[in-house]
């Protein structure tokens, strides 16, 4: 009856054990999928941005205004610059949350020539391009197609204004998926409705632009580039792919840092309880491991046994983990479509690594145990002691 209650203590035990692993492993998936978002998305901007040059409006003055396009006019005559395209963006949202995970939804516009001389041609996943004639159109981005109700043909509202949904982006993972895009003239015209009054009677809507995206020629260092065009055109700030990229894996980084911490706690505390079943288990085999000693098991086998067993509690914890993990996920993504805002992605990168993670952690926890195992006295150890 004893043996029959130990056994079954032990395998409570266990389980407990695998459930606190897996609440771990839990939390590293949940946090490690924000963080492979955010990664994914600061990878795409870094390479959509990696042989061109943002150029936007100085912002330290006391009333930052908006560019004139004339301003483009003025960078197309510096050297080693081949075309300047105007850009409009401002967030979808006339009050900015201020604060986001992910890239906030934004409304863009860019002169639709741009892509001739750009490195990247961004895809249409159904319905067709916008042209610099159109009006009342827009393409929407893949993830704020629930958020808009955006179907073709249909009408959305985009800051009071009634525009025709003609075609809506392909998956990016960058700002695209959650961006509306406009017709250039369409985009002056919102942000004109935005400014002062101040402003607006100093500024034509067809001369706004709130930055400039500009292509170097072939073989022009485009850092360089950006140095000269900041230098020379007063009232701008000019950001090279090196730049640009410094600034966002920044940012990144640290955010990676504070997710992955959080999450690597949660995983240690779990950790606890691998050292407290394996120390309770050795507690109550201990005739076992005498026996074994006494039959000629060796040192290396009983200790390769314990960890093992450590090994394989990870490994259970990891797995329910994951898959709890991932189901968590796809749950707050799903809710979070409605507003456009989907931060989680679990990668098989992110499935490797908790399950390797556990495993590991799992084997480090079981060696002092295990150690413990292999110095009990035969002798001791057969008698009960």
């Amino acid at each position: 009856m004893e043996i029959i209650i130990n056994m079954w203590r032990r395998k409570m035990r266990t389980l407990l054990t695998i459930f606190g692993i897996a609440i771990g492993v839990l939390a590293l998936v949940v946090m490690g999928s924000m963080a492979e978002k955010l990664n994914l998305q600061a990878e795409e901007g870094v390479k959509y941005y990696q042989n061109k040059i943002q150029v936007s409006s100085d912002t330290s003055s006391m009333l930052p205004a908006p560019l004139k396009i004339s301003t483009g006019d003025e960078i197309t005559k510096i050297k080693g610059v081949e075309y300047v395209s105007p850009v409009i963006s401002t967030p979808l949202e006339k009050k900015s949350s201020g604060f986001s995970l992910g890239y906030e939804a934004s409304i863009t516009a860019i002169d639709q020539n741009a892509d001739k001389h750009g490195n990247s041609y961004l895809k249409i996943y159904t319905g067709r391009r916008l042209t610099n004639d159109d009006s009342g159109k827009a393409i929407v981005g893949y993830d704020l197609v629930k958020k808009l109700n955006a179907d073709l043909g249909r009408d959305i509202d985009i800051r009071g204004k009634k525009f025709e949904v003609i075609g809506i982006w392909e998956k990016t993972f960058s700002t695209t998926d959650t961006s509306v895009s406009v017709s250039l003239k369409d985009g002056q015209s919102i942000i004109y409705d935005d400014l002062p009054s101040i402003i607006k009677s100093n500024i034509n809507p067809a001369d706004i632009s709130t930055g400039f995206v500009v292509y170097p020629t072939s073989g022009t260092n485009p850092d360089k580039l950006a140095s000269i065009i900041q230098e020379t055109i007063p009232g701008t700030v000019a950001l090279g792919p090196k730049q640009f990229q410094d600034q966002v894996m920044s940012s990144v980084n640290t955010v990676n840092s504070i997710i992955y911490g959080v999450a690597v706690v949660s995983l240690f505390v779990g950790s606890l309880s691998i050292i407290n079943t394996m120390t309770m288990s050795v507690s109550e085999r201990t005739k076992e491991i005498g026996v074994k000693k006494a039959i000629g098991a060796k040192t290396g086998t009983i200790l390769r046994e314990y960890m093992l067993e450590a090994s394989v509690i990870g490994l259970m914890g990891g797995v329910v983990g994951v898959v709890i993990g991932s189901i968590v996920s796809s749950i707050l993504n799903s809710i979070m479509e409605a507003t456009g805002d989907k931060l989680f992605l679990v990668t098989p990168r992110l499935v490797i690594l908790s399950l390797a993670f556990s495993v590991i952690l799992g084997t480090i926890a079981g060696i002092i145990p295990a150690i413990h195992a292999t110095r009990i006295s035969i002798v001791k150890a057969l008698r009960g002691a």
